[in-house]
């Protein structure tokens, strides 16, 4: 929005220094329109003008009904407090421009993210967390020892040194006429070497002071190589990626910071404003409803109205799609009776390939298996089925109870078995008692008559 000085009254330039109100240059930087030395430098080129009136000198003070321009634009009220974690990787320095055009942390920040101010600076070669702000006030009040917030490093250094050299850091130590506050380091990890040993050491302190966790390290003997910060006060690294940064929650703010950020630049809500996937504008909303509905009558086709975070429609030919005809039509397969007519002529069809039983009655063969002779209590638990035979190439030249065959009932042509009584035991058992050999006896309501064919119990039949 461009200012009209003539809808202003005509007021002052401001207060003095001594009066109230907040000075300009760091409402700008507040608003984040740019640093307060940026701000000064528009200043001195005549480019921010107060309630209509252009301004020449910094030391002017606004009132929250002055209306404050930059090149004719109406600077909106500052947004409230907000916060990030950023894991820096090495390589970055951080500052908004550098003198020697080396990459810095804000030209890596992803698109989308208000004007920011780093918490504390970390140099070219350290990486870890990083706490970046929309408000300079919190960002210098986050960074005073006296705040009390703890920073946490992980430094790999190469020497030699024992832990009670280093609980010596605990009371203090002057480096090169600086003054450093305690230092708590310990060691985690230490391999030796020909020439010397790495070291892994955690080191915790207050001050962070520039380049404090080297200049004190070097001062034992100990030279640092790589250096990760873990932790700032109650933010911690995680596992956060190399070079992504993530947004604190409004809560979180209001229930660590409420004592030091005051009530009226406190954050409201509960979820963070900004997420990685970046917001759809209300120019890329409009133009998805009209791809998705020219007309503008997705209510009465009974489609819901696109929403913001929904998947987005393919996009379409200027149009729409031309209609279809019946004969385009294809048969709907999604019914559950919707079956296809089978093209097949009934002269197509294979025969049933499974053949018919083509055997006679005549050419099965009879059931050659021997009866059972013995009584039901002298069978053996687990022996074999009686009646099952064995194979051919076993049977060659012997009988079918494992014996030559007799001289006199010997059959010429081949192999023959022994005829033995109806009932006589087998090889090896009892003789028969007296009166000849016991048949077995019948069952209840049938004659002693042989059986005509195979018995059902198993057996032998009759021989032909």
């Amino acid at each position: 929005m461009v200012h009209d000085p003539l809808r202003t009254p005509a007021g002052g330039e401001g207060q003095s220094p001594e009066g109230g109100g907040e000075r300009v240059a760091k409402a700008l930087a507040r608003a984040g329109v740019a640093s307060r030395r940026e701000v000064e430098r528009l200043i001195t080129e005549g480019r921010v003008a107060l309630n209509g009136r252009t301004l020449d000198t910094p030391a002017v003070r606004i009132d929250p009904g002055d209306i404050l321009t930059v090149d004719g634009e109406v600077i909106a009220d500052a947004e409230p407090v907000r916060l990030f974690r950023y894991h820096k990787p090495s390589g970055l320095m951080t500052s908004h421009n550098d003198p020697q055009g080396r990459p810095t942390v804000f030209q890596a920040l992803p698109p989308g993210l208000p004007r920011l101010i780093s918490v504390g600076r970390l140099d070219l070669a350290t990486e870890g967390l990083l706490l970046l702000t929309n408000d300079g006030g919190v960002a210098r009040t986050l960074e005073l020892p006296a705040t009390g917030l703890v920073r946490r490093y992980r430094a790999r250094a190469f020497g030699r040194i024992t832990q009670d050299r280093l609980d010596a850091l605990k009371a203090g130590v002057t480096v090169e006429g600086v003054r450093y506050g305690p230092v708590e380091a310990v060691i985690d990890k230490a391999r030796d070497g020909a020439s010397g040993a790495n070291l892994w050491i955690s080191v915790t302190l207050s001050e962070g002071k520039n380049r404090e966790v080297r200049k004190v390290l070097e001062s034992v003997g100990l030279k640092v190589n790589r250096l990760i910060r873990l932790a700032y006060g109650p933010f911690a690294l995680s596992t956060l990626p190399p070079g992504e940064i993530e947004e604190v929650g409004p809560r979180v703010i209001r229930e660590l910071f409420s004592e030091i950020i005051p009530p009226e630049d406190l954050p409201g809500g509960d979820r963070p404003k900004w997420s990685r996937r970046a917001p759809v504008s209300e120019k890329r909303r409009e133009a998805v409803a009209v791809e998705t509905n020219p007309k503008g009558d997705s209510a009465d086709r009974g489609r819901p109205a696109y929403k913001a975070g929904w998947a987005r429609p393919k996009p379409k030919a200027p149009g729409g799609y031309p209609p279809r005809k019946p004969g385009d039509r294809k048969p709907d397969a999604g019914k559950p009776g919707a079956r296809k007519p089978d093209a097949r002529k009934p002269s197509d069809r294979k025969p049933d390939a499974r053949k018919a039983d083509a055997r006679k009655p005549d050419d099965r063969k009879p059931d050659t298996r021997k009866p059972e002779t013995g009584k039901p209590g002298d069978r053996k638990l687990g022996a074999a089925n009686p009646g099952a035979r064995k194979p051919a190439a076993s049977r060659a030249g012997k009988t079918d109870i494992g014996r030559p065959p007799a001289g006199p009932k010997a059959r010429s042509g081949g192999p023959t078995r022994a005829v033995r009584p109806s009932g006589s035991p087998p090889d090896g058992g009892r003789p028969p008692g007296p009166g000849g050999p016991k048949r077995s006896p019948s069952p209840p309501g049938r004659t002693g008559a042989p059986r005509k064919g195979p018995p059902k119990g198993g057996g032998r039949g009759p021989r032909g």
